[in-house]
């Protein structure tokens, strides 16, 4: 199917889902509004690429709904001349929509299907400012790195300090915190350089990010 036969459908994911769960950022209503999701899915769910649900990935994984997606976005607020990092690029749509926002995105996925499947995808939308990085987190991370925003595509029992001290001050983190089914999406925000405000956004539910339920072993 071509872009265009996805236009009502993109049009209606903004406005009958996005919308009216509290999206206002108009930055990011243009992009979801523009950018083309059906690209980045696996051919068998591509009917499938603007609906209210949660798309099956290789390795057990899936695409975040295209709402918590915008929430995402809209809690970040990924400026122009931001530097940011993805955990879990799983199909490279959240990537792309990072890398439309900001300067440059480094997106780490612990699959390596996935990940060449991701750059393959980014390659042919032409999007070059997002580097994805076939990497496990929670394995050692060589040197260290400070980021504006923290995109986490998965859900964890605990938020890793270390993910709060690879922010910059007033670098922003999005991370889905707790337990099926009682998870939150959480904002941390770096005030200073040994402070951070902590708000709970909204809840749901999300897939646990792969490795996560060892974070003794992650190391930035």
């Amino acid at each position: 199917m071509s872009d265009m036969d996805f236009g009502p459908a993109r049009f209606n994911m903004v406005e009958q889902q996005i919308r009216p769960w509290d999206v206002i950022h108009p930055g990011v209503l243009q992009l979801l509004s523009g950018l083309s999701r059906d690209v980045y899915v696996p051919d068998a769910y591509s009917g499938l690429a603007y609906a209210d649900t949660e798309i099956p990935l290789a390795d057990g994984q899936s695409m975040m709904t295209p709402r918590v997606e915008a929430r995402l976005l809209q809690a970040l607020d990924i400026q122009a001349d931001d530097t940011v990092l993805e955990i879990g690029t799983g199909s490279g749509f959240l990537a792309a929509c990072l890398g439309a926002m900001g300067h440059h995105v480094t997106s780490c996925e612990a699959d390596a299907g996935l990940a060449q499947t991701a750059r393959d995808t980014l390659a042919a939308q032409q999007v070059a400012n997002v580097h994805v990085e076939h990497r496990n987190i929670f394995d050692v991370w060589p040197g260290s790195r400070q980021f504006d925003a923290i995109a986490v595509t998965g859900s964890v029992h605990a938020i890793p300090s270390q993910l709060e001290q690879a922010l910059r001050v007033n670098g922003r983190l999005f991370i889905v915190v707790g337990d099926a089914p009682a998870m939150a999406a959480m904002l941390i925000t770096r005030v200073g350089e040994d402070s951070f405000s902590r708000t709970a956004l909204f809840e749901t539910e999300l897939s646990r990010l792969r490795g996560a339920a060892e974070p003794q072993g992650f190391v930035f």
